[in-house]
């Protein structure tokens, strides 16, 4: 049984139907950090804000964190910087900062509980005191269909500066809860609710399930004194000591995995032989030292047609690691151009035979693949990306033609491999390495040797929905 699963074992056994509410906080409980934060960082940089807009919002911030003032004026306070807005304005500032800083945030456990209830059919909400531009992003990522939040005052498309009373806080949270309640007939008896602020404690006492998540030190304290259970995820936010450990042991495995090969290439009298054993040791080591435990499905698809095209859905520079140890010999890949400037892995990639393309000039990348082409056919299988780029979330990307006609032109199989919970241990822009277990499901090779030109935009869509499938996730928009 995974860490996941035994999270939600209590969810997967419990009642199952509409009539049974999940009910979740925003901030620190479906992510880590705080969406205000990154609301208005990103309103800073992109110039919306001015210094002396963000000193007046935080005088607001300490005033209601000394207990001056209430929560709504509070929000008065921070919204009158917006008067004169146009509401779609915020839609897409919000919708920016979810990308840029909040959607690798998003702590995979609370993914799993949230999906665990959708799979329940219960009725899944976000109920915060956060506005809509900042929590509506969030929904949609995951999925949840009812969000109830604060709302700023809003005329013919224009923000006024103000607040809608009541504010979804405190006392208000709950007064939402109980309105949805009434809409849908829930029962709250029979209803979850996840947050890790005392200050919803109002919201907390009318469900028969109160889950307190990273609980804050006072929440800690009434969630122990009432029996309720806590938990706390460390897979984002700060790293723990021994992340950062687990994540330099990676990098200063590589050295001696160098030694190992370059002592095997001598021998053997063979530069291949050399990079074989590199790689298959670094991967072992590296993946160890992580914290990875890597389950792998079909793993005789992995030797039954080689050479072959190998894909994979590209959402974390893991992957490498993770493909190392898998494929252990006689393949090499694809990479962006930037990485040959790059002083450890330049060197490496170009004595390997990795082909180097310029993302941003197709005829050059197109001019470039010849060597890939030419490695195929000489008995090296190759290891391509065809999203091209790395996803912030689960999400399965457009599928780029290269990898595909790659295939088509040598003559060999394409063999897709759908890697789940990669995120969990570093997503993109990440640095740190966290343990997790991280699911490889190797598909049976894919013949293109009836493939045309005419047909190839269709045999792509149906190899991506394969992915989209084993994923459980949604396509993203061409």
């Amino acid at each position: 049984m995974t860490l996941h699963e035994q999270l939600t074992e209590e969810i997967r056994t419990g009642p199952r139907g509409p009539r049974v509410g999940a009910l979740f906080d925003l901030d620190q409980t479906l992510f880590a950090g705080f969406s205000a934060t990154a609301f208005t960082r990103d309103q800073l940089v992109e110039g919306r804000l001015t210094p002396s807009d963000l000193l007046d919002s935080a005088r607001a911030t300490l005033s209601f964190a000394l207990g001056r003032t209430g929560f709504s004026s509070f929000v008065t306070a921070t919204a009158a910087v917006y008067r004169g807005m146009k509401e779609s304005v915020l839609e897409e500032a919000g919708q920016h900062a979810f990308e840029k800083y909040l959607a690798t945030e998003i702590y995979p456990e609370s993914r799993a509980i949230v999906k665990a209830h959708q799979d329940m059919g219960h009725t899944v909400a976000i109920i915060t005191s956060a506005t809509r531009y900042q929590a509506e992003p969030v929904a949609k990522e995951l999925g949840i269909e009812h969000l109830l939040y604060t709302r700023l005052a809003v005329e013919d498309g224009v923000l006024t500066g103000g607040v809608v009373r009541p504010t979804c806080y405190g006392e208000g949270k709950a007064d939402a809860a109980r309105s949805l309640s009434a809409k849908y007939d829930l029962d709250l008896d029979q209803s979850y609710f996840y947050s890790d602020s005392h200050e919803d404690l109002p919201l907390f006492e009318i469900v028969g399930r109160p889950r307190p998540l990273n609980p804050t030190r006072r929440l800690a304290q009434i969630a122990k004194e009432r029996q309720w259970p806590v938990r706390r995820f460390t897979s984002r936010g700060r790293p723990t000591t021994g992340d950062v450990i687990r994540t330099g042991l990676i990098w200063g495995a590589l050295a001696p995995s160098v030694v190992f090969g370059l002592a095997a290439g001598l021998l053997n009298r063979s530069q291949r032989e050399a990079f074989n054993v590199m790689g298959s040791v670094w991967g072992d080591i590296a993946a160890s030292a992580a914290g990875i435990d890597l389950r792998v499905e079909g793993e005789e698809n992995l030797w039954a047609h080689r050479p072959a095209v190998f894909i994979f859905n590209h959402q974390s520079g893991l992957e490498l690691i993770l493909l190392l140890k898998m494929l252990r010999r006689d393949f090499t890949g694809i990479a962006k151009q930037e990485l040959r400037h790059n002083p450890v892995f330049g060197p490496l990639f170009q004595a390997a035979g990795v082909v180097f393309v310029d993302r941003s000039n197709t005829e050059k990348a197109i001019q470039a693949l010849g060597p890939a082409v030419e490695a195929l056919r000489q008995g090296r299988s190759l290891i391509i990306a065809p999203e091209g780029t790395r996803s912030t979330t689960p999400t399965v990307g457009p599928f780029k033609k290269g990898a595909f006609r790659l295939a088509m032109q040598a003559g060999v199989p394409i063999v897709p491999i759908v890697f789940r919970n990669v995120l969990d241990a570093l997503p993109k822009g990440a640095a740190v390495v966290r343990p997790a277990v991280v699911e490889a499901k190797v598909l049976p090779a894919v013949d293109t040797s009836s493939w045309t030109l005419d047909t190839l935009d269709r045999e792509i869509e149906h190899v991506r929905a394969q992915y989209v499938d084993i994923l459980g996730v949604s396509k993203e928009a061409d």
